[in-house]
């Protein structure tokens, strides 16, 4: 149970750590873009330009708030399940990383949600005229695809069951049912 204690306390102070990074790039977006014309870093490939989203990834679903809570509180409530059930151990540290970054996006655009009313964006690929985006989009993006790939082609499904829904719990990856053989 301590290891499980210790699991959890660094996935809280991972978060914070990446939410406060996150929250920085904002408040630094803010100070140095607001009300200016954008900071070229590569000329026609990539600027700093300051954005208020009030919708979603692309400017969808503006003004749909409340829906962004309840996504962000699923998105949170799934998190603390998948953790709860983790083993801990260091093979599945890079899926923790992943589900660590996925909440700290969630709530650093939350954050901006809640006391701005909409989320500040500065990042733009001027190149593929992308959306403009943030650092918590970023680690959003990344984490997802990153666990996508870890759990297509990195965990065996041996491995992923411990959250599966078995009778209400999952089972560690050494455990057989009746029917397995020894590999």
């Amino acid at each position: 149970m301590k290891q499980k204690t210790g699991q959890i306390l660094g996935f809280i102070v991972g978060v914070a750590l990446a939410i406060g990074l996150d929250q920085w790039t904002k408040y630094l977006a803010v100070a140095g873009l607001k009300g200016k014309d954008a900071y070229v870093i590569w000329d026609g490939v990539f600027e700093l330009q300051y954005l208020e989203n009030r919708g979603a990834a692309f400017g969808m679903m503006q003004g749909k708030q409340f829906f962004f809570f309840v996504v962000a509180a699923v998105v949170i409530i799934a998190a603390a399940w998948l953790l709860w059930r983790m083993p801990v151990s260091k093979r599945y540290l890079p899926l923790l990383v992943c589900l660590c970054l996925v909440v700290a996006g969630a709530i650093g655009n939350m954050i901006d949600r809640v006391s701005l009313g909409y989320v500040v964006d500065f990042l733009y690929f001027k190149l593929i005229d992308f959306p403009i985006f943030n650092v918590a989009d970023c680690y959003v993006t990344v984490a997802t695809a990153a666990a996508a790939v870890l759990i297509m082609f990195s965990y065996k499904e041996e491995e992923l069951a411990v959250f599966a829904r078995k009778g209400g719990k999952g089972r560690k990856p050494e455990e057989k049912t009746d029917g397995e053989e020894e590999q």
